[in-house]
């Protein structure tokens, strides 16, 4: 029984990719291009997480 699910679960998988294969060429072609400030915008938010992470284990220490 785990085996099947183990093949139902690749299957799935391997079908989604399949379906949404011709959006991601969609979105590679016609997505926005990256601009100058776009990575101050990005990492702003991961080191804020980061900070909220390491803050919230010297709490609990």
């Amino acid at each position: 029984m785990e085996l099947f699910l183990k093949i139902a679960a690749a299957a799935a998988m391997i079908m989604l990719l399949v379906y949404l294969w011709p959006a991601f060429k969609h979105w590679q072609e016609n997505g926005p291009k990256a601009q100058a400030g776009d990575w101050r915008a990005a990492v702003l938010p991961l080191a804020g997480v980061v900070l909220f992470v390491v803050l919230l284990v010297l709490a609990v220490r």
